[in-house]
């Protein structure tokens, strides 16, 4: 049972990573990310899979050992997160909703940055 749950986080977050990778906005390494660490917990072969990845496996492996961030991602991440605090003022939202958000997005970004990046 237990697999089966660790299991199927690692289908949920591998199909938000693929959409992440299609929709702009939308991360692919997070759930990239939380993929690995699902599967490290019930799935090895898949853990193996994700960490020798040829695109997405050296990011992987950097944040697993290191906890490194590159500095690429922190700008996209970043930029996108600006964007999306920007236009979410222009929406019909709750002035609280609004407020909420873009404070997140600016921990998030804070947190990010404070993140160590892989020499």
């Amino acid at each position: 049972m237990k697999t089966l749950f660790w299991r199927s986080l690692v289908v949920i977050f591998i199909t938000l990573g693929i959409i992440g990778a299609i929709l702009p906005g939308m991360p692919t390494t997070v759930f990239l990310i939380l993929a690995a660490w699902a599967a490290s917990k019930g799935w090895p072969q898949m853990d193996a899979w994700l960490l020798n990845h040829p695109k997405y496996g050296p990011t992987l492996r950097n944040w697993r050992e290191h906890g490194t961030v590159p500095r690429r991602a922190k700008w996209i991440a970043s930029i996108m997160m600006l964007i999306s605090g920007i236009v979410m003022l222009f929406t019909n939202a709750p002035f609280w909703v609004k407020v909420f958000t873009d404070s997140i997005m600016l921990m998030v970004a804070i947190w990010l940055w404070l993140r160590p990046e892989h020499r």
